[in-house]
C-alpha cells in the first residue's frame, strides 16, 4: 500500500507559465506538428562540461536530493540546443532507496547496492508502505521549480524505472551482463518475485502520480532490461506490470480530468510490439536496433513511436548525421514520432554533434511536411 500524502487528491501546483511549444506533447498524442519533436535520453548528462563542472565533487544521490541542482541540470542542455521537451534531472535507483535500500554511486563502477536482496525472505526488509511524499518529495519539489524556471518553453517529463528493471538492481546489486541472479528468482522464486514487482508497481503508481501533481507533463517508464528476458518471461514478469502502471495511472488522471502522455521503453523487448502497443501507453520508445517501418507496422497505428538513431551514429561527422536522420525520419513519417536516440547519451560525445542532431531533426522534418 502506498500512502500518497496529499498528493493523491492535490490537482498539483498552479501559475505555471503558459506553454510555448507543445510539438512534443501534439506528436505524443498522435497529432500534426510543423516538425518532428526531439529530445534526448540524458541530454542533461556527463557529455557536457558545464554539467561535470557542476556535478565536480558531489554525491550522485545527494545532487538528485537537491531540488535546486536538479533544476539546473534539467535547465543546462535547453540553454545550448532548441530540444522540445526536458526530461528532470533523477535516477531510477531513488524507488528502491525510498523503499529501505541503500544505493551509492561509486566511481568507476556505477550503481552499488550495500545490501542486496538474496531470496524472498530479504523482502521482509523493504518498506511495506511507502509515503511517496515523504521519500521522494525531494523530486516533487525538483519538477514544481523545474516547471516555473523552464518558463513555458517546452515541456517537462517525469520517470520512473519499471518492475523488472529496478528488481534486477535490487537483486544483482548494481549493473550486470547476465542478470542472472536476478533471473534465478523467477525461476526458482516466481512466487516471490511477483510479490517484489507488486511492491515496485503499487509505490511507482504513487511516484509517477506525485510528478504529475507537482507539474509533470508527461510520464516515461524505464524497462532498460526488458531485453535480459524471453518472450515468455517477459510476458509473465514484465507486461502486467508495465500495464497495471499505466492503467492505474491514467485511471486516477482521468478522475482529475488530466491527460498526460505516457511512453514506455522497454529495451530490445522486439517480440513485445504488438503487446505493448496494446498497454495504454501512446508512446513507445525503440532502441536502434528496430526498423521502423517494421515497427510501424507491428503497431498498427495505434501508438505514437520514439527514438531510435544509434547512439554511436553521434561520432560520425556532421554532415554523415544529417543523412541519417534524414533516412530515420523518412522511415518513421513524420506523424506520430519523437526524434530521440535509441538510447542515452554517451559521456564522450561531442556537444556540437548533439547540436547538428538536434537541428537536422528540425531542417529535415519541416521540409518533409512541406513536401507533404
Amino acid at each position: 500500500m502506498v500512502k500518497l500524502s496529499g498528493v493523491q487528491n492535490n490537482t498539483g501546483p498552479k501559475d505555471f507559465p503558459q506553454l510555448q511549444n507543445d510539438s512534443f506533447l501534439r506528436a505524443a498524442r498522435g497529432e500534426e506538428t510543423e516538425h518532428v519533436p526531439v529530445w534526448c535520453m540524458r541530454q542533461a548528462g556527463r557529455y557536457l562540461p558545464e554539467f561535470r563542472e557542476f556535478r565536480a565533487g558531489k554525491d550522485f544521490f545527494e545532487t538528485c536530493r537537491s531540488p535546486e541542482a536538479c533544476c539546473e541540470l534539467t535547465l543546462q542542455p535547453l540553454r545550448r540546443y532548441a530540444f522540445d521537451a526536458a526530461i528532470i534531472f533523477s535516477d531510477i535507483l531513488v524507488v528502491p532507496q525510498a523503499m529501505g535500500m541503500d544505493v551509492k554511486m561509486l566511481a568507476g563502477k556505477g550503481p552499488t547496492f550495500t545490501e542486496p536482496l538474496k531470496d524472498p525472505e530479504d523482502l521482509q526488509r523493504l518498506s511495506a508502505q511507502v509515503d511517496v511524499e515523504k521519500e521522494l518529495g525531494y523530486v516533487f519539489r525538483a519538477i514544481t521549480l523545474t516547471r516555473h524556471k523552464i518558463e513555458g518553453k517546452v515541456p517537462l517529463i517525469g520517470f520512473s524505472g519499471a518492475p523488472w528493471t529496478l528488481m534486477s538492481y535490487m537483486i544483482e546489486g548494481g549493473g550486470s551482463t547476465t542478470h542472472s541472479k536476478a533471473k534465478r528468482w523467477l525461476f526458482r522464486h516466481p512466487e516471490g518475485s511477483h510479490m517484489l514487482l507488486k511492491m515496485l508497481t503499487d509505490v511507482i503508481v504513487g511516484y509517477l502520480l506525485g510528478q504529475v501533481a507537482a507539474g509533470a507533463q508527461a510520464l516515461q517508464v524505464f524497462d532498460s532490461h526488458a531485453g535480459i528476458l524471453g518472450p515468455a518471461e517477459f510476458k509473465e514478469f514484465s507486461l502486467p506490470y508495465l500495464r497495471d502502471i499505466a492503467r492505474r495511472v491514467k485511471d486516477k488522471l482521468k478522475e482529475d480530468q488530466q491527460d498526460v502522455p505516457l511512453i514506455v521503453f522497454a529495451k530490445d523487448a522486439h517480440y513485445a510490439l504488438e503487446d505493448l502497443s496494446q498497454s495504454y501507453y501512446e508512446v513507445i520508445g525503440l532502441d536502434w536496433t528496430i526498423d521502423p517501418r517494421s515497427a510501424r507496422e507491428r503497431t498498427g497505428g495505434k501508438v505514437s513511436l520514439q527514438g531510435n538513431m544509434d547512439p554511436c551514429a553521434l561520432y560520425a561527422p556532421k554532415e554523415r548525421i544529417s543523412d541519417i536522420v534524414k533516412k530515420m525520419l523518412e522511415d518513421f513519417g513524420t506523424r506520430g514520432h519523437i526524434a530521440n536516440l535509441g538510447h542515452g547519451l554517451y559521456p564522450d560525445m561531442d556537444p556540437e554533434n548533439v547540436g547538428a542532431f538536434v537541428e537536422a531533426v528540425h531542417q529535415h522534418s519541416k521540409l518533409m511536411n512541406k513536401l507533404i
